[in-house]
């Protein structure tokens, strides 16, 4: 049904990137596709090095002396899914399917994040109807786990003055400025103890049913992060039974909040009852704090195979795991001063597990402000060393600094009050735009971003408007068609 709607050539063509597997650092099969396009349509196409793609096509005719305008997009997706969904994003193709007034996903990401700016961006060099000087396409590489596309791009590769970013998720708005970030790993070497002998019960704690969500966009709301939740109850409210801890795990990208977390224990069987009271009381507990945001919250209790849990946690590695889980800062740390309604600094716990003997915990930090993110950064190192945990800090990037005066967002204000009698609003993301590194390799280009409206990107829950789909194509096309106006 997608490739019925309209505009035809970006829903036909987003229609095709579904079909294809592109996860991030999986994007082979997505850049052979675009080369494809590129060769079928008989327009000028190159790899660099890291493996972005540049498309180049003429100015139609008429049009010769506009300016070039280069449309961006990055190529991978995230890959969440649903506990108990059958998927193998590295295999199968999204399942797309419209409901009403959306485009969903079955049980999946969906990939509207940035499948629906890259279909636009190929549209416009394909749809005979689109008005424009000289393209650029630039599609990059791996955006979502830290951006390694927008980081290797070369300083000399692009020709244009002007670039236009299709990766934000509110139509109507235009963005001038956006977050920068930084990644934050802490590990700590465990050790295990044998089970006591009168631990005969083995469960497993599962908390899920949380929205999640994108660690910039959505961080503000109030939404549960699973793993801060898990770690509340463990210290907080087991405690008055005796456990041990087997293992615990939660999340899986750094820049999606925790929808889901577990915890494997062990217990005398005589306890088991206590332990399902505590579970009851605790579900009672967030459904009061938290219910209006997170309806679907659910704790539950399962039993494991006991030949599955063959040792515990030490008494001292539990809870050092346990408290630091606990004290752990989250959500968002300051809200902007000068932008009403905008975060300013936040970071995000985004995953935590054990593997080979070694407990990791992975933050994603953002702000606006440098020097405020490195004040973060502080708080996590100081924090590390109480527990004598090693820690690494990789990935740092600047945020876009917005630019009121430039002419770009004047010509996309202009136009979009022009269409829909509607005033766009002048916005700066909480979340990492590929813009700002851009600006390192290209400090006097004039760039926004613009997209339509996207619902929870990065989990399950994601969806498009397909209205907004609409609104959105015919802005970027008026703009395109309007290039001239560009000094």
């Amino acid at each position: 049904m997608l490739s019925t709607l309209t505009p035809k050539f970006v829903w036909q063509i987003f229609n095709d990137i579904c079909k294809i597997p592109h996860p991030s650092h999986h994007e082979q099969m997505i850049t052979k596709y675009i080369v494809d396009f590129a060769n079928t349509h008989h327009i000028d196409c190159k790899l660099d090095k890291v493996g972005n793609i540049l498309l180049t096509k003429p100015a139609t005719k008429g049009m010769e002396a506009c300016p070039s305008i280069a449309l961006q997009a990055h190529m991978d997706m995230v890959p969440q899914k649903n506990e108990g969904t059958s998927h193998n994003f590295l295999t199968d193709p999204i399942q797309a399917y419209v409901d009403g007034e959306w485009v969903k996903a079955k049980g999946t990401t969906l990939g509207a994040d940035n499948g629906v700016g890259l279909a636009s961006a190929l549209a416009v060099l394909i749809d005979p109807a689109v008005e424009h000087g000289p393209i650029e396409v630039l599609v990059t590489v791996s955006e979502e786990t830290g951006m390694h596309g927008a980081f290797g791009l070369q300083p000399d590769w692009l020709k244009s003055q002007y670039l236009i970013n299709t990766d934000s998720e509110d139509e109507g708005e235009i963005f001038t400025g956006c977050a920068g970030g930084v990644d934050f790993t802490s590990t700590f070497s465990i050790t295990y103890a044998v089970i006591p002998e009168k631990h005969d019960c083995y469960m497993s704690i599962s908390l899920k049913g949380l929205k999640g969500g994108h660690s910039g966009c959505d961080i503000h709301l109030g939404r549960g992060n699973a793993i801060k939740l898990m770690a509340r109850f463990l210290a907080q409210y087991a405690q008055d039974v005796s456990f041990r801890l087997a293992d615990i795990k939660g999340g899986s990208l750094r820049n999606a909040i925790p929808r889901e977390a577990f915890a494997e224990i062990t217990l005398n069987k005589q306890d088991l009852p206590k332990l399902e009271a505590i579970i009851k009381q605790y579900k009672t507990i967030l459904h009061n704090e938290l219910g209006h945001v997170e309806p679907a919250i659910e704790i539950t209790l399962s039993e494991v195979e006991s030949n599955k849990v063959k040792r515990i946690l030490t008494t001292e590695h539990q809870d050092k795991i346990i408290n630091w889980l606990n004290t752990a800062p989250n959500g968002v740390v300051r809200m902007s001063d000068q932008l009403h309604g905008v975060v300013e600094t936040s970071l995000n716990l985004g995953i935590v597990s054990i593997e080979d003997n070694q407990f990791n915990t992975h933050f994603l930090i953002r702000s606006q402000v440098d020097s405020a993110k490195d004040a973060v950064v502080s708080t996590l190192i100081s924090l590390s060393q109480l527990v004598n945990a090693n820690y690494e800090i990789s990935g740092g990037y600047s945020g876009w600094e917005p630019n009121l005066d430039s002419q770009l967002l004047k010509l996309a204000k202009d136009k979009y009050h022009e269409i829909f009698s509607q005033q766009a609003k002048i916005m700066v993301i909480h979340a990492g735009l590929e813009c700002g590194l851009f600006k390192q390799s290209y400090p006097h280009m004039d760039m926004i971003s613009i997209g339509p409206t996207i619902v929870s990107p990065h989990s399950p829950d994601e969806k498009v408007n397909i209205q907004s789909v609409y609104r959105y194509w015919e802005l970027l096309v008026a703009i395109l068609k309007s290039a001239s106006l560009l000094k």
